[in-house]
């Protein structure tokens, strides 16, 4: 079994600890377009080229639909290949977020989770990297800095695997983890180096002995089983995100699965999370002691861990799952819908109820979330989750 290696403390918020991951992976090729929130890791990351820590050739596109265009023609080429966005960025993307699936081109993008306009606000919410839960990327999502730096080393060998090919963000709270100073610990640069091994790519465009073609025409006789092999694909990532988790907790210490349970042994009422707020709702959970209360945390949406959702939820009498995102016409936000319909066919499911939490980047405490609970006791007791929808710290004047 491998020994955990040697690891330094070093004090970096998340967009500097997802720089340093970078250095530590040496990327073949970076492209990418400044926006706040995420401008740091890119801002950090080209101090490394200057400084000649990293081999990557740097690409300071003139957008970010051209950075991710870049990204992919590297992948493509043969290289391996990172970029970064947030909010308006990843819309402008939209478009190359498809193809680069679509091509099976193992591209890790970190996200620094933004609003979208409009009105215009810079600050944190899930409504960009949401919105692209069906493009066809991998997203992890990430609690803290600790959490950013891990997954993001961690992306790199789910996303090159062999029965994967598939582009993963690593998603983290705007501001809230982009910006935060916190202890971290960052594994030895060799450790790093020896654990995402070296990028092969079994038909670079490049080969032209062995002439290939990136991004064909295909029309109804063969669209259908290409989308299907990424279903595939997409399926195949549960158990290697799993295997990638254990192999790297081998050498970190650090294991992380696609949900974590917490307080969930005895817990009849659950809030299902994802992100930062999971780490307020653990402090509440901490000074509250109450067996009955518990908190799962999704840090894989996609996939969607479903079979991991209903273990954990199965048992519970009432259950409110928090979308820091909203979807406009629905019965409720994108966490929820899947978190319910992960329920669905239980013999004894849980109430579940939505909250619509913290848009724009509104704060979100643990007295709100204390509310939260109490509203689980009273479903759980009245068997009545009504309203289904309901919305966390907004103003009623």
């Amino acid at each position: 079994m491998t020994q955990t290696v040697t690891q330094k403390i070093m004090a970096l918020n998340g967009a500097e600890a997802i720089a340093e991951a970078m250095r530590q992976i040496n990327p073949d090729v970076v492209a990418s377009y400044p926006i706040t929130p995420q401008t740091i890791i890119v801002e950090r990351f080209s101090e490394f080229v200057a400084d000649g820590l990293v081999d990557t050739e740097f690409v300071a596109a003139e957008s970010e639909h051209s950075a991710l265009s870049a990204s992919i023609g590297a992948a493509a080429a043969g290289g391996r290949s990172m970029t970064a966005t947030s909010s308006q960025g990843f819309a402008l993307m939209w478009e190359m977020l498809y193809i680069a699936a679509g091509m099976r081109l193992p591209i890790v993008m970190a996200v620094a989770n933004r609003a979208l306009s409009g009105p215009i606000n810079i600050h944190c919410d899930h409504s960009d990297s949401m919105g692209g839960r069906d493009s066809g990327w991998i997203q992890l999502y990430s609690e803290n800095v600790q959490e950013a730096y891990d997954n993001t080393i961690q992306a790199i060998k789910i996303g090159e695997h062999q029965n994967v090919r598939l582009p993963v963000m690593v998603c983290m709270d705007g501001f809230t983890t982009s910006h935060a100073v916190e202890r971290i610990d960052v594994l030895d640069d060799n450790a790093v180096k020896k654990f995402v091994g070296e990028y092969h790519i079994d038909h670079p465009l490049l080969d032209v002995d062995q002439a290939v073609t990136y991004g064909p025409l295909a029309l109804p006789e063969y669209y259908f089983e290409i989308k299907m092999q990424q279903i595939e694909a997409m399926t195949n990532a549960k158990p290697v995100i799993e295997q990638v988790s254990k192999a790297y907790g081998s050498i970190s210490g650090r294991s992380y699965g696609l949900v974590e349970p917490y307080n969930m042994e005895k817990a009849e009422l659950a809030i299902v999370i994802l992100g930062s707020t999971a780490g307020t709702a653990k402090s509440l959970l901490d000074d509250l002691n109450d067996p009955r209360l518990g908190l799962l945390k999704i840090r894989t949406f996609r996939p969607f861990p479903t079979e991991e959702i209903a273990a954990n939820l199965r048992k519970c009498k009432a259950v409110a799952v928090l979308d820091r995102a909203a979807s406009f016409g629905s019965i409720g936000g994108p966490v929820f819908s899947e978190v319910r319909a992960a329920l669905y066919d239980e013999p004894k499911r849980p109430q579940i109820v939505n909250y619509i939490y913290g848009l724009g980047g509104r704060d979100t405490t643990t007295d709100m979330l204390k509310t939260v609970y109490d509203d689980l006791d009273t479903v759980a007791k009245t068997g009545k989750p009504d309203p289904v929808q309901r919305f966390l710290g907004l103003r009623d004047d």
